[in-house]
């Protein structure tokens, strides 16, 4: 199948290029769309440098940090206006390793949805932290019970989506901005009768620049988790 990928970016100079490269190294018709929200570390800069002679790379520029959210949707768009049968999102500092995008493009011939998953057997994190794992657990198993998603890794960004479902999802209708978006497109597009499958990745906690989740970010997490539920119960 033909695919794009999505990759979000604040300040990730130190890891976009190389990034780039191993994405494109795969034995796939693959295609890059990078939405960068105006880095000041240089990311941008870099990336019109490598698109000058890597044509399979789109950079989408936009003004200022304007929320992972709508960064996926832009991706999202743009890679809709290209000619690819499944579209990918993944974050840009190698906690989601490019080595699994075949993995999760191949099971995107049997499901709807592929997250790229710590948690189902053969999956996992590494250096992470006993604080975020408790974390990252709670809020998947507070989505899970409340939200009634099917998914074990319901907060993983790591996905492949076949071309209909976004064509299909009501982008300009979801709410969330931050992590929590994550949550609520899968629970949408559940909702909308879409399958989803999971695929075991070793999520590695980034070796260069700084992480982006906040403590606020788990707060609208849990809040976009409660904000949906009546939706559920009542909908």
């Amino acid at each position: 199948m033909k695919a794009a990928v999505v990759v979000p970016t604040y300040n990730e100079k130190e890891n976009i290029g190389l990034l780039v490269e191993a994405i494109l190294a795969l034995p796939l018709d693959i295609q890059i769309v990078v939405v960068d929200d105006n880095s000041p570390d240089g990311t941008g800069e870099l990336l019109d440098e490598i698109i000058s002679h890597q044509p399979a790379l789109h950079v989408i520029h936009r003004p200022g940090k304007l929320g992972l959210g709508t960064a996926h949707i832009a991706g999202f768009r743009r890679a809709l206006q290209m000619d690819v049968d499944c579209i990918l999102s993944m974050d840009a500092d190698f906690s989601h390793h490019p080595r699994y995008i075949p993995d999760l493009v191949a099971a995107a011939q049997r499901k709807d949805i592929v997250i790229g998953s710590r948690y189902v057997p053969g999956g996992g994190a590494v250096d992470c932290g006993l604080n975020r794992t408790l974390l990252s657990q709670g809020a998947n198993a507070l989505a899970r019970f409340l939200l009634g998603l099917r998914a074990h890794d319901c907060t993983a960004g790591f996905r492949c989506y076949r071309r209909y479902v976004l064509e299909n999802a009501p982008l300009d209708q979801i709410f969330s901005n931050g992590y929590s978006f994550l949550i609520e497109i899968l629970y949408k597009c559940q909702r909308l009768g879409y399958s989803v499958g999971e695929v075991p990745i070793t999520f590695e906690n980034r070796q260069r620049g700084s992480s982006k989740i906040s403590k606020t970010e788990i707060a609208r997490a849990a809040y976009t988790v409660l904000r949906l539920t009546p939706s559920r119960l009542f909908g």
